[in-house]
């Protein structure tokens, strides 16, 4: 999106990965997001895969209806981030389902080039309630560092070129809440589904393996493709933490 869904998270990473910082966010609302890192307002629940990879795909849904006072909401899967790209040159792509306030639910995709700013392209406006949308981005076959955006098994894109991009990211599976700077709650539920990463220019489709767990206090992760668990707790302070297995399938939701 404009404001950088992307760019908030992947910072946010780095300081947890470099820092090490658990400590809650004086003046945070406990119950929704915190700003230990990344953008103030900000919130997350979801995964960054423990392999490189030349794409990532999902089945999402969103599964509530819109409950955003301020900000916005959205799950989306993607690559690269801030400062990701050439001589440390902001560069992503990602797809997703985001709702701003007092607006429908939309699928879109956002892309940033190496010194330019994210740029937002609507895919489909009023998205309802219960309705699976498969998306992905992939790495042409025969065309290293070229991307597409696809959903429902259809291009919606036209080839992206992201320069020194090929066989240097870690994909990205999350949701996400932002609170407008007003510091409220926005309420979500998406639910991920068949969450892959290609193995190879153009596919190759693995299981999608979690290196990293990002989870804001208020905020739940829920597998259902593995043993039956309850709603994780969520830490006072966002963590990134080992995922400890496959996340294929699970749901991020707001508590």
């Amino acid at each position: 999106m404009r404001i950088g869904l992307l760019a908030a998270l992947v910072l946010g990473a780095l300081a947890v990965s470099l820092g090490g910082s658990t400590q809650a966010s004086a003046g945070a609302s406990a119950a929704c997001s915190s700003a230990t890192y990344g953008s103030n307002g900000y919130g997350y629940a979801g995964f960054q895969a423990n392999r490189m990879g030349h794409g990532v795909r999902a089945a999402l849904t969103p599964l509530a209806d819109n409950a955003v006072a301020e900000g916005h909401v959205a799950a989306w899967v993607g690559v690269g981030g801030p400062g990701k790209g050439p001589n440390g040159a902001d560069e992503w792509l990602q797809v997703g389902l985001a709702s701003f306030a007092g607006s429908p639910r939309n699928l879109y995709y956002e892309v940033t080039r190496p010194g330019g700013s994210p740029v937002f392209h609507l895919v489909e406006s009023d998205v309802p309630q219960g309705a699976l949308r498969r998306v992905a981005v992939l790495e042409m076959g025969k065309r290293p560092g070229t991307w597409r955006v696809w959903v429902d098994g259809r291009a919606v894109s036209e080839p992206i070129v992201l320069p020194g991009s090929s066989k240097r990211w870690q994909p990205i599976a999350t949701a996400e809440a932002w609170d407008g700077g007003r510091g409220g709650c926005n309420e979500f539920a998406f639910r991920f589904e068949r969450v892959e990463v290609a193995a190879g220019l153009g596919g190759s489709w693995k299981r999608f393996v979690g290196g990293f767990r990002f989870q804001d206090a208020g905020y739940r992760i829920s597998p259902i493709d593995a043993r039956p668990q309850g709603p994780a707790s969520g830490a006072q302070s966002r963590s990134a933490q080992a995922a400890g297995g496959a996340a294929t399938s699970f749901v991020a939701a707001s508590a």
